[in-house]
């Protein structure tokens, strides 16, 4: 079994076949020199194993940076590599790109694709789902619900309002939420499963129970990228 997981999801705004895709990225190497504590190091971003078959393209980010270790009263410089799993999907007239990574790093590597096939930052953007799609998310398994966060409320400096636990099943508390503000954020248990996972309105998926990386994919593909289609009427 794996570790939990994250992932985010975003949709690139330019209509490209994936071939095209596949061939801007497949050399893509970039090595930066650096310097520190003396130490001279190369610092390598890429992207390798890309893999395209029917309407998937996957491959894997890499990109070093160097972190300082303390030891024995020093700081030693080391390469720490961070690697995210890459797909592009093509689906119901949309490309969809689900980088599996923490969120700071997936936005990260989805500006950086976005200026390598684009020249713009802006080509790939967040994905979104709708308040509505999330509203009827929840209300199709509530009883699977274990958090649901509010945000966009119309109460003077609150910024977010929460349920937990039982709370969740107070439908008066529920619906006078509902009525304050949007559901952002729900951890739920997938049905008829043991998994716990978390999803945003934009879309950052997180395992909080271990899983591998394949059945992760399958299940955001399978549950989440549906809830974008919708929300853009697709």
């Amino acid at each position: 079994m794996g570790l939990p997981l994250a992932s985010k999801i975003f949709e690139v705004k330019p209509d490209i076949p994936l071939e095209e895709i596949a061939e801007k990225l497949k050399d893509y190497r970039v090595v930066e020199e650096r310097e520190e504590e003396a130490v001279s190091f190369e610092l390598v971003t890429e992207v390798r194993d890309l893999d395209l078959r029917k309407n998937i393209l996957e491959g894997i980010f890499s990109k070093d940076k160097i972190i300082l270790i303390p030891q024995r009263g020093k700081n030693v410089p080391v390469v720490k590599t961070t690697e995210a799993r890459i797909v592009f999907r093509k689906e119901r007239d949309m490309t969809l790109l689900t980088v599996v990574q923490e969120k700071h790093f997936a936005n990260a590597v989805a500006s950086l694709l976005s200026h390598q096939l684009f020249l713009s930052y802006r080509a790939i953007v967040e994905a979104r789902i709708s308040p509505e799609i999330m509203r009827a998310f929840h209300e199709r398994n509530p009883e699977n619900t274990k958090v649901i966060y509010f945000d966009d409320l119309d109460i003077p400096e609150v910024d977010k309002l929460a349920l937990y636990g039982e709370s969740v099943k107070n439908s008066a508390l529920y619906e006078e939420y509902l009525r304050h503000g949007k559901i952002w954020y729900i951890v739920f248990q997938v049905p008829n499963t043991s998994y716990v996972m978390g999803l945003t309105r934009n879309c950052v998926v997180t395992s909080f129970t271990r899983m591998n990386e394949i059945d992760f994919l399958d299940y955001i593909f399978r549950e989440v990228h549906p809830l974008i289609y919708e929300s853009a009427g697709k």
